[in-house]
């Protein structure tokens, strides 16, 4: 065997792998229809979150063969990658420190995270604001505007105090925006007992949780989807972030969750210490 492997030029184990060949289990092709359908319903999502999904669902299998059969099957996402500055930090308002270096979060409503950025319609641009919970992921309020007014951040921020109602002391982390600056902004942070907090000049990494949270929602939503008007945005992002990204999309930070099921697993666990208390 030695010596016709050598005479046609290819080796032993070329030779027993050729033999030992088999044809896709009906197995593997399910797995492949699985992961597909997951690839469809989840454009942006790599192989290490389809791989989790599928975990979820109850296959038993390494992420290794997830990422060989996205490859082979052509469904590894690509994305584009830039940087969208929309903050104007040229004004004469107050500047607060930076207090979220070294804050350890260990807990819900202790540290709330805000941006803004712009989103493109056919004839125009508008304007969203959102504000998520640092520890959770959630988003928890948002707003969606023509304008760059301190009103369009003050829209997110009362909708989602009307969701939750966070103790004294909570960290308000934002950039240094005339919006998060502006007097009335930071009457209501204070009226609430929030803690204001922005982030250091010409670092935007300071607030890498919002700049991650607009990433994807511009991958996952707003590239994708053309809006045909104010309204049209409105409820296509309304639908993104209440019923997809809180519900339903799995976050690497949360052990693949969603944020919802994140927070009521935590709660159901503090429920428990307190009765063991």
């Amino acid at each position: 065997m030695k010596r016709l492997c050598l005479a046609a030029g290819v080796s032993r184990a070329g030779y027993y792998r050729f033999r030992w060949r088999h044809e896709s289990k009906p197995g593997d092709m399910t797995l492949r229809n699985q992961i597909q359908h997951i690839a469809l319903r989840w454009p942006a999502y790599g192989y290490r979150r389809v791989h989790a999904e599928l975990i979820r669902q109850g296959w038993k299998i390494n992420h290794k063969r997830v990422l060989r059969l996205m490859r082979s099957d052509n469904l590894l996402c690509v994305r584009r990658r830039k940087f969208l500055f929309t903050t104007d930090s040229r004004h004469g308002l107050p500047i607060y420190p930076n207090l979220v270096e070294g804050l350890v979060v260990t807990s819900i409503d202790q540290l709330w995270v805000a941006d803004i950025t712009y989103i493109r319609l056919q004839v125009e641009f508008v304007y969203l604001a959102v504000l998520m919970d640092a520890f959770s992921r959630r988003c928890l309020g948002w707003a969606l505007r023509r304008s760059l007014e301190a009103a369009l951040a003050l829209e997110a921020l009362h909708m989602a105090l009307r969701r939750r109602r966070p103790k004294p002391g909570l960290v308000h982390h934002s950039d240094r925006g005339v919006q998060y600056a502006s007097l009335d902004y930071a009457a209501e942070l204070q009226q609430h007992g929030f803690r204001i907090s922005m982030r250091r000049i010409a670092s935007p990494y300071d607030n890498a949780q919002a700049e991650s949270f607009i990433k994807t929602l511009k991958c996952e939503e707003v590239y994708r989807t053309e809006y045909r008007s104010l309204e049209d945005a409105r409820a296509s992002i309304g639908e993104f972030l209440e019923k997809i990204y809180n519900r339903e999309r799995l976050h690497s930070a949360l052990g693949y969750r969603p944020p919802q099921e994140f927070e009521r697993h935590l709660r159901r666990a503090q429920a428990v210490r307190r009765g063991q208390a």
